[in-house]
């Protein structure tokens, strides 16, 4: 598994997952929906901490830049 994911598309889905939570905690979205979005803020979490994103593979998408 490598990397494929830069600290600015890190930081970018940390903090989408940071306002779907403010959102859901805040009432704003709910049901299904919020379901759905706590999903995918699950997932953008996940791939931040690991640095790798499986669905840029396919794509040959690399935001990490080089050295």
């Amino acid at each position: 598994m490598k990397k494929n994911m830069g600290i600015v598309d890190r930081v970018i889905r940390l903090l989408v997952a940071a306002v779907v939570l403010i959102l859901y905690f805040t009432n704003v979205i709910s049901g299904t929906l919020a379901l759905i979005l706590l999903i995918v803020a699950a997932i953008f979490v996940l791939t931040s901490f690991v640095s790798f994103c499986p669905l840029y593979l396919p794509f040959g998408i690399n935001t990490k830049g080089k050295k």
